[in-house]
């Protein structure tokens, strides 16, 4: 039986977010080299855990003064 990928996993990986944001991959990879979006690595898979993805969103729309 193989696992289907969905967007709604709890750990993403660089690929999955990148998707998930809408950018491409260069720039999802320096989000993730700068910290700004908070990674870790299992072997030598970088992995996201979706609670960080959230907060980041949640932390720019709360900085460009947007409503939700």
């Amino acid at each position: 039986m193989t696992e289907t990928k969905s967007p709604a996993r709890e750990v993403m990986s660089p690929e999955d977010l990148a998707d998930y944001l809408g950018l491409g991959r260069t720039y999802t990879y320096q989000l993730l080299m700068s910290g700004a979006i908070p990674s870790f690595k299992i072997g030598r898979l970088r992995r996201i855990r979706r609670i960080d993805v959230d907060a980041y969103l949640d932390e720019r729309v709360r900085s460009q003064g947007c409503a939700t």
